[in-house]
């Protein structure tokens, strides 16, 4: 059937319907298509070409949910993704994915129509090495395999994925942007025209000179390829990968400037994704790195209290304290952020990665000497952003007068959890059980006593976002 499109539910069960937006039906679908077309400059049989960089969770899922959406309009719109080529699935992933295939029955068929369910059996016996390539190309991201995408279009050539893309996707973690948008920059130096480029990434890096200040992703992508930030997007929200391609209601904000971001928003919102517009694109990018931070802590004490719902609420009061204490040294109207600053790390504490992981090392069933890429997570990103929000906190030059103590002293000194989860994850001086015993401290202070320093000292360092003081 001309415009239909398998859509994958929670429970497996097929409907061949187009997920559509806000606009009802594909004619409102191919109206917002043809309007960002037409504002990229296309010309008609000119198709617009959109590629996804990076094929983790949240990157795969963002592919998937366009193909859904705009797959169909083949003459209007392109839509790949490119991972590398080569990783391999072990045997232990390729068993799984058997046992989801044929838990339901339209995937079966689905392979079995694409004469691609038989090398599924083979890996299952042993008998082939499959690769997390080929499996995406079925709709199986190697992060998230208990949840079956529409099938994609995957290259592997970097080069033959970009050189001629209208939209950039960045699906990379932050530790990984700098270096492959480096590359890609190589691609660009011929180009007449310049993409648009959407990053999902949440982390940051510290940099110590001139002035302590945050890189975060967008800054990398603007630096590695000479891309105006005027044409670069961040898009983020309080939500789980797998839950809104299974149509779980989310929103997110998409932020940056206004000539692409209003227009980029009405062609990603679904009846179940929300997507609003923002300008503020640095400040928003940087709090979907720093409720990272706190979930891993999130996740230790979970584990080391077995699931204790007090000592939980303990530490997100804490936690919380130390973020608002944060967002008033980087923004100058921090309330502005408390929502989606919140809801993400609520979602994040809930189901995330990062608490996920904390979790394991607190149940030992991971250690820090087995890095922070996790086979079946992917990037564990709160831990380098431990590392780059104590760098920026513990420098001199942003030394404050202490409120009790009445001395100067760097930032990171009020942030006693922030300290912790530094001196467990990156100097490796304390066990995970260290986390309880900074929760359990006699000498720490009411978290109310924190927030009320951030709102009645006037201490926001434009600097630290790279702005003008």
């Amino acid at each position: 059937m001309v415009g239909s499109i398998e859509v994958h539910t929670q429970n497996g069960s097929v409907n061949n319907k187009s997920r559509c937006g806000a606009g009802g039906g594909s004619g409102g679908m191919e109206e917002r298509l043809d309007e960002l077309r037409h504002l990229l400059g296309k010309a008609e049989g000119d198709v617009l070409r959109i590629v996804g960089v990076g094929a983790g969770a949240w990157g795969s899922v963002f592919a998937a949910m366009l193909q859904d959406s705009y797959g169909q309009f083949r003459e209007k719109v392109q839509i790949r993704i490119w991972r590398r080529a080569g990783r391999t699935v072990d045997k232990a992933t390729a068993e799984q994915l058997f046992e989801v295939i044929n838990s339901r029955e339209e995937v079966l068929r689905r392979l079995i129509r694409r004469c691609a369910y038989l090398k599924y059996v083979e890996a299952r016996l042993g008998d082939r090495t499959l690769l997390a390539d080929e499996i995406l190309k079925d709709g199986f991201c190697l992060n998230m395999i208990h949840t079956p995408l529409c099938p994609l279009k995957v290259v592997t050539n970097l080069q033959e994925a970009v050189w001629d893309a209208d939209i950039v996707v960045n699906g990379l973690p932050s530790t990984e942007t700098r270096e492959v948008f480096e590359e890609i920059s190589h691609y660009w130096k011929e180009r007449i025209t310049v993409p648009i480029i959407i990053s999902l990434s949440k982390g940051i890096e510290a940099a110590l000179q001139p002035l302590p200040h945050i890189i975060t992703p967008t800054q990398m992508i603007n630096r590695a390829t000479g891309i105006a930030m005027d044409n670069i997007l961040y898009l983020g929200g309080p939500n789980i990968a797998s839950e809104i391609y299974n149509k779980e209601y989310a929103n997110a904000r998409i932020c940056g400037a206004e000539k692409w971001r209003k227009p980029l928003a009405k062609v990603l919102r679904q009846p179940h994704f929300i997507v609003w517009d923002n300008s503020d694109l640095v400040t928003h990018e940087v709090m979907g790195g720093l409720k990272n931070v706190y979930a891993i802590g999130a996740g230790m004490v979970a584990a080391l209290t077995k699931e204790s719902a007090t000592s939980k609420s303990v530490y997100f009061a804490h936690c919380t304290s130390e973020m608002i204490f944060i967002t008033h040294l980087l923004a100058e109207e921090p309330e502005k952020l408390a929502g989606p600053l919140l809801a993400d790390t609520y979602v994040t504490l809930l189901k995330g990665r990062n608490a996920w992981y904390g979790q394991m090392l607190a149940k030992g069933e991971l250690n820090l000497d087995m890095g922070d890429s996790i086979s079946g997570k992917g990037m564990i990103q709160g831990v380098s952003a431990v590392g780059a929000f104590y760098e920026l906190l513990s420098h001199s030059s942003l030394s404050m007068l202490h409120p009790e103590e009445n001395k100067p002293v760097a930032p990171v000194e009020l942030c006693p959890i922030l300290k912790t989860l530094y001196r467990i994850l990156i100097t490796r001086e304390l066990a995970s059980q260290g986390i309880l015993q900074a929760l359990r401290d006699e000498t720490l202070n009411d978290p109310r006593e924190r927030i009320e320093i951030a709102q009645t000292h006037a201490f926001y360092r434009p600097s630290l976002l790279g702005q003008p003081s």
